[in-house]
């Protein structure tokens, strides 16, 4: 087999930044799967150039060495700069590929532009590409594997690919390591909902806490499972093992209805100082909550009696609400937020909107059989900065109007003020303080709802009867890409909201014909 130069870009931000708070924990984003298919180049045989993009590099001038194949991890976010930088080396001969969430969830609109798109992946899948990838012209070819992967490189084999990340950060270093994979909640918004859950090898778990303690004087952890503790007994019994009581502190994403105080109490005795719980809504998902039929204010105070308990224990939490969901109407939802946060000093409240992204979650279907998603720009597609989905109960305007009030509620001096009184520790006090006094989002906000109000133009693109792009979405594309500007392909701009219904319908009717009378049966077809 050749020896092939290759270059794996791990794409962390989708724009340069100048925010202290994104210098601080971008490079602490940073993705596992780039890491390992970086391993797994390494051990065919190739010679590998890692970077990692989290939006204060100079990243142009790191793009110059030739390459015969680049890999580029992306969110949709950080599509279009991904598209760019793809273009730029395509140009140069190399074959491109992408990976990552944007690659999942828009496969149709990549291959325009890539050789290759992947979605899952697995070691035998990219050592086959490496060993016969070419370009793919005019559309590029979707790669994926029968399932889930269920065993990775741990950190010791990734280490060489960490350490130059983690060292970008000034203060907290997180060291991504992943315990599992799937989930066992099913809410229909989430990719991880079709991903049957499973865990990866304790074994592997050990070897590498205990490698970590030889490599840092006292190592954070960021765990990447989309929910730890699924079997609490078993990791937590793995990380006793391994790890001196206090040597390592840990960061999580975990659901309410898994954390007891019992189980709080064993989390602190074990190093974890941040947890980030999701409640999503206040009148549905109950199940991850463990508040049953409970909804409204009755909710509002259930959780919140559980969150303060959590704080009992755990410096940081982080709690993460969903915008704009179907079941949500008028003001209330916003005030039960307030009401919450008022309730719940110590936490710090991340908001989400409504966002559908295209093959992402079985719901996407439903949204596109109503005509509800708008070809919003990916590069606004990060869950905070453009709703692509028609609200089911609000006027367009209304709803901005509500979402900048809640934010500016959320990042008013007295609610950081309370959040930094109520917090555990210097810096846990520091981050959520940081957070609200550097966030931008309010103006963002507020303009939006202006130009709703006022835009004719902008209105129409969101209301579905118009579909020119607005040209405030051009220009700020324009200028958050920069240089890569003059490289991203053309029609990138644009891409169909639709694509993921119309490949599932044209997959149905055709599995129908297979399946007819007469017809030939589809096992020998397949």
């Amino acid at each position: 087999m050749k020896r092939l130069r290759v270059t794996i870009i791990d794409i962390i931000s989708y724009k340069p930044s100048t925010r202290l708070y994104a210098r601080m924990m971008n490079p602490n984003f940073a993705n596992i799967m780039p890491q390992v298919v970086a391993v797994w180049c390494e051990q065919a045989g190739h010679d590998v150039r890692f970077i990692t993009y989290t939006g204060f590099e100079d990243f142009s001038n790191e793009l110059v060495n030739e390459t015969d194949l680049v890999f580029i991890s992306a969110f949709s976010a950080s599509a279009l700069l991904a598209y760019a930088i793809g273009n730029m080396y395509r140009k140069r001969g190399a074959v491109t590929v992408l990976g990552g969430p944007h690659a999942r969830c828009y496969p149709e609109d990549a291959v325009r532009f890539f050789d290759y798109v992947i979605g899952l992946t697995d070691k035998t899948l990219i050592t086959e590409l490496l060993s016969h990838a070419e370009p793919q012209r005019p559309l590029g070819v979707v790669l994926q594997a029968d399932k889930q992967i269920t065993e990775l490189p741990g950190v010791k084999q990734r280490w060489k690919f960490i350490a130059p990340t983690i060292a970008k950060a000034p203060l907290l270093k997180l060291v991504p390591m992943i315990g599992s994979t799937g989930c066992p909640y099913t809410c229909s918004f989430c990719i991880d909902s079709v991903i049957s859950y499973q865990s990866l090898g304790f074994d592997q778990i050990r070897e590498d806490l205990q490698f970590l303690l030889t490599k840092l004087k006292h190592p954070r952890v960021g765990w990447h499972d989309p929910n730890f503790g699924v079997r609490f007994d078993d990791y937590l019994s793995v990380i006793e093992e391994a790890v001196p009581r206090g040597g390592i502190d840990f960061v999580a994403e975990s659901s309410l209805s898994l954390l007891s105080e019992n189980r709080l109490e064993r989390l602190r005795q074990n190093g974890f100082k941040a947890l980030l719980p999701g409640i999503e809504s206040w009148y549905d998902l109950g199940n991850k909550s463990k508040t049953g039929k409970n909804e409204g204010l009755d909710k509002v105070q259930q959780i919140s009696e559980h969150v303060n308990t959590i704080l009992r224990y755990i410096p940081y939490v982080q709690t993460n609400f969903i915008l704009g969901l179907d079941c949500d109407q008028g003001p209330e939802p916003f005030e039960l937020t307030k009401r919450f946060m008022q309730m719940t000093p110590g936490a710090y409240p991340a908001f989400s909107l409504f966002t559908a992204y295209g093959r992402a979650a079985p719901l996407n279907l439903d949204l596109q059989r109503a005509g509800r998603v708008l070809p919003v720009p990916f590069h606004f597609l990060n869950s905070t900065r453009g709703m692509n989905i028609k609200p089911k109960n609000y006027d367009w305007a209304e709803f901005y109007g509500y979402v900048r009030d809640l934010t500016a509620f959320a990042h008013s001096w007295n609610q950081v003020r309370r959040r930094f009184q109520a917090g555990n520790g210097l810096l846990p006090k520091a981050i959520g303080a940081l957070r609200g006094a550097t966030s931008k989002k309010v103006r963002y906000y507020a303009l939006m709802e202006k130009m709703m109000r006022e835009d004719s133009g902008f209105r129409a693109y969101f209301d579905g009867t118009s579909s020119k792009l607005p040209q405030f979405f051009r220009e700020r594309i324009r200028n958050d890409l920069g240089p890569f500007w003059a490289h991203l392909p053309e029609g990138a701009l644009e891409h169909d909201a639709y694509a993921y219904l119309q490949g599932h319908d044209a997959a149905q009717a055709e599995l129908q014909a297979r399946s007819a009378p007469g017809s030939v049966p589809l096992a020998v077809v397949a």
